[in-house]
């Protein structure tokens, strides 16, 4: 009570904390008349006093005022665009290391502008992040303007760009990457074999745009860097025929977990029809010869029984395609792990592609948590605040709007099931669509989207389908969704990155109705009619009340909604929004209190009617929401603990490869590893305390033989009278040392180190892709140890520091056996070619559901990665040479380098 007192009198901590920040935003503001005075070369040349002050020692926070006075000037020079006040309150947030909440149509990406060129004097590198590569060409080209107005480099990393590029990119002042693409780097610069060729360097200062999306919906999944392994196409194609067979009583299915087990009578059953096929060894199928059988079942019965066509993903040109949850976009390129998608290929009968083997892989905690400074903005931060916290120490500062909110916000309306729901949905859009107000509905899946077109189209109502059947138009469809009267049915609008104008989008509509027209003065006259049409027809949509925003279901997590509300009462614009409810959606049904709501609408409910609207069944609600976001914050916790794990390792091994790509020789390391590899053989053959009948001389001379290319005299030895162990380690050592220094005798110095060198890494990178592998396997299977009533987690740590020590031990014996046998013929010095990357595939994968959540690819750049903005045509560009990639090793189903936004076998590679 008496905190609801003091806040009513004094504002909440958040409010105190932005009212503290305007003494900030005045001193910004004293700056402004001097600033604003100063000439355009002398407004660039703020970049290099700020830089010199920073020499002399002063902080960022002592030229923050100047630096944002000059940032707001260049942005009004460059973009005709002014900061407002409450945008240097996200600027200051933003520089503080801190998560900047703003309402849809605040204009974040300008915010970004004020704390990126602060940080980005220090020459260290700023990384704003973005969650697709479209944005991030799109924000670069835009704000980069202002950037490049004032004398720091900008640069865009984005799929498919050549090293030298990616690299040059990296070394601007700022660059703008998405989340993947950045993860990605770090990986393969750490499996690389030079230093000159690594890309990144160290890192400095990140801004994450769409900070939830990235740092909670994704982070659920770690990004994995995987090749190809020994095709099993003909096992689930036997294995998908076999548990199609299967009963529902034969399996039991968790929705809510999304994991799936054989019952006991299945487990029978599987067993006998494996046993029938032969493709079981002895009777049980959980023997350990029979552990790939299982995990193939395991599956399949995944595959089958738990993902869905046209919801998890959708069958196009022969190809299963995944269906990213978070924003329902196509993910071409992507795959499930752990042979998820080949069992999904066999299940829809198309062509099944060989499994892939984890060569690196981190979590986006982890990966973010290595920047010294990272900070955020995000329109829906504050349900997350306590995890944002948690993992990333962030707070989140929500910022006021620049103008009050209009928009209304009218509580659920509830339907017994979907039909009723969505033809009451129909009849509503069909009576707001008549008067103008312009409708935007948000879906939750495809299918959703599909079945409502079919009921709108039984209401003769016009309407626009905006989902992965249909991505090529997005950004056209988003733009124009604030028209008069217009209809657009969106699955999950969060992160499109295109604002909806009411009355229309000025720049599509020049680009979609001039595009053939050439520059000049009817060109002119014409931008002028479709100005004044949009101003019009804008002030229409607001006489009608704004953009109405529909949702057909709550989302399982609260953010996403209030993503979709937010996109109707921008800038102060009025609005409305409601949600449609009905037994049937997916959280009632599986986490919401099944009794009451059942009870409450089926008896009090009539075919077709709704329940009237009430703040206590919204609550009811609310509730269920949170509940799953707590389930989905401890899997994310999860991950984390896990990866925390294999995280100690990885820097190790990082920090390894990295300390021999320094090194001018590593001659030191490789001896002290055959010293150890010595000591280790013989004190497995002799143990220490032992007499020497009870040492097994057989398998010592075995091992010598084996590892060090050795045949001591070793018997004679056994002869003498002062014969132990740490003599045998003596004489040995002192053999292999000069064994080798025969064999490089020949070489030059620098030839030699750099042999040692790449024998080494190459054995470094072999040993550390099979521990990721194995501890892969060990995470799957140690939540079994809980019913030993072990810790799962405890058991990993103590297996997973094992078997690092047991890597690190079997890494000494090979470059050792490597060396010790390795032969040299002398021939023309030739400059020895760096080994090659293995052909990558990157996902971005759930290791608990299998979930991909790969969601760097956006629509409005065709739904392809492409190195640059696409053209509108799609057309093969004519070349005089025929195919100017030819010499490039670019994969067939690869989008074309050229930019056209088709496959390279259907663009210049059809020409070779």
């Amino acid at each position: 009570m008496f905190g609801a007192i003091a806040k009513t009198l004094f504002g909440s901590s958040n409010d105190r904390y932005v009212r503290s920040l305007r003494k900030t935003v005045e001193q910004i503001a004293a700056f402004e008349p001097t600033i604003s005075a100063l000439s355009d070369e002398e407004l660039a040349a703020q970049t290099v006093k700020f830089r010199a002050r920073l020499d002399e020692g002063a902080k960022l926070d002592d030229l923050l005022p100047e630096a944002f006075a000059t940032v707001r000037e260049a942005a009004i020079r460059t973009l005709g665009q002014r900061h407002y006040d409450v945008q240097m309150i996200g600027g200051i947030v933003l520089h503080r290391g801190e998560i900047s909440e703003m309402r849809t149509g605040e204009g974040k990406t300008l915010v970004a502008t004020l704390a990126t060129y602060l940080n980005a004097l220090e020459g260290k590198g700023v990384h704003v992040v973005t969650v697709n590569d479209y944005l991030a060409k799109r924000d670069c080209d835009w704000m980069g303007q202002v950037y490049r107005f004032l004398g720091l480099t900008t640069g865009t990393i984005v799929p498919n760009l050549p090293e030298d590029e990616r690299r040059a990119a990296y070394e601007a002042d700022i660059t703008y990457a998405t989340n993947n693409e950045l993860g990605f780097d770090y990986l393969r610069d750490n499996m690389k074999y030079e230093r000159a060729q690594m890309v990144q360097r160290p890192f400095n200062y990140a801004i994450v745009d769409e900070v939830d999306s990235i740092l909670i919906d994704e982070a659920r999944t770690p990004l994995i860097i995987s090749g190809p392994t020994d095709d099993k196409s003909e096992m689930y194609m036997s294995v998908d025929a076999l548990v199609k067979q299967l009963q529902p009583d034969d399996y039991e299915k968790d929705e809510k977990q999304r994991s799936i087990v054989l019952t006991e009578d299945g487990t029978e059953r599987v067993e006998r029809m494996l046993e029938d096929a032969g493709l079981l060894q002895g009777a049980n199928l959980y023997d350990f010869e029979n552990t790939q059988v299982v995990h193939h079942v395991n599956q399949a019965l995944r595959a089958i029984f738990m993902f869905r066509r046209d919801i998890d993903y959708i069958v196009k040109d022969g190809k299963v395609i995944i269906i990213d949850e978070f924003t329902g976009r196509m993910m071409d390129g992507r795959r499930w792990s752990d042979g998820l998608h080949q069992a999904v290929e066999a299940k829809e009968g198309v062509n099944i592609e060989p499994e892939n083997q984890t060569l690196a892989s981190i979590t986006f905690q982890n990966y973010f948590r290595m920047y010294p400074k990272i900070s955020g903005m995000t329109g829906t931060a504050a349900t997350e605040a306590a995890e944002f916290f948690d993992i990333y120490k962030m707070n989140v500062v929500t910022i006021p709007t620049n103008l009050p909110v209009q928009r209304q916000d009218e509580e659920d309306l509830f339907y017994k099931s979907t039909e009723d729901k969505f033809k009451g949905i129909a009849r509503t859009i069909g009576e707001h669509a008549a008067k103008g107000q312009p409708v935007l509905v948000g879906t939750v899946s495809i299918e959703k989207s599909e079945l409502l077109s079919e009921f709108l189209k039984q209401e003769k109502v016009p309407h626009s389908v905006l989902n992965a059947r249909f991505h090529e138009s997005e950004a056209h469809i988003v733009a124009q969704a604030g028209r008069l009267g217009a209809v657009t049915i969106a699955t999950n609008m969060a992160g499109r990155g295109t604002d909806i104008q009411l009355g229309g989008n000025l720049e599509f509509r020049v680009n979609d109705e001039l595009s053939g027209m050439a520059d000049g003065p009817e060109k002119d006259a014409a931008i002028e009619r479709i100005k004044a049409e949009i101003i019009a027809e804008r002030q229409a949509v607001l006489d009608a009340g704004g953009l109405f925003v529909l949702g057909t279901e709550r989302h399982e997590s609260r953010r996403i909604d209030n993503q979709l509300r937010g996109r109707s009462g921008r800038q102060g614009d009025p609005g409305l929004s409601r949600f449609y409810l009905s037994l049937d959606d997916d959280l009632l049904r599986i986490f919401g209190p099944d009794t009451l709501f059942a009870r409450m609408m089926r008896s009090s409910l009539e075919d077709g009617e709704a329940l009237p609207p009430s703040k206590w069944m919204s609550k009811a609600i609310e509730t269920a929401q949170k509940k799953v976001e707590q389930r989905n914050y401890d899997i994310r916790k999860q991950v984390v603990e896990y990866d925390d794990v294999m995280n100690d390792q990885r820097k190790v091994i990082y920090e390894q490869r990295s300390d021999i790509m320094d090194a001018e020789t590593v001659g030191e390391v490789v001896t002290d590893m055959r010293h150890e590899t010595v000591n280790a053989i013989v004190g497995s053959a002799c143990p220490p305390g032992t007499y020497p009948e009870q040492w097994n001389i057989a398998g010592l001379k075995e091992e010598l033989e084996r590892v060090l290319a050795l045949t001591p005299d070793i018997d004679g030895w056994l002869k003498e009278d002062a014969v132990d162990p740490e003599i045998f380690v003596e004489r040995l050592t002192e053999l292999s040392d000069q064994a080798l220094a025969e064999k490089v005798a020949d070489l030059k110095p620098e030839t030699w180190a750099q042999i040692e060198k790449s024998i080494l890494l190459q054995n470094l990178d072999h040993h550390w892709k099979e521990h990721l592998s194995t501890l892969d396997a060990l995470r799957q299977v140690v939540h079994l140890r809980a019913y030993a009533q072990k810790t799962p987690i405890n058991e990993y740590k103590q297996e997973a520091f094992a078997l690092f020590e047991r890597m690190l031990d079997s890494i000494r014996e090979d470059v050792t056996n490597t060396i010790s046998h390795v032969q040299f013929q002398m021939q023309e010095p030739t400059p020895a070619p760096l080994p090659d990357l293995p052909a990558f595939l990157t996902s971005h994968i759930d290791p608990f559901t299998g979930e991909d959540n790969s969601a760097d690819i956006d629509a409005a750049s065709r739904g392809f990665i492409t190195t640059t903005v696409p053209r509108a045509a799609t057309t093969r560009p004519a070349s005089a040479d025929g195919n100017p990639y030819a010499d490039q090793e670019i994969s067939r189903n690869a989008p074309c380098p050229c930019g056209s936004g088709e496959k390279y076998k259907h663009c210049h590679g059809a020409l070779a």
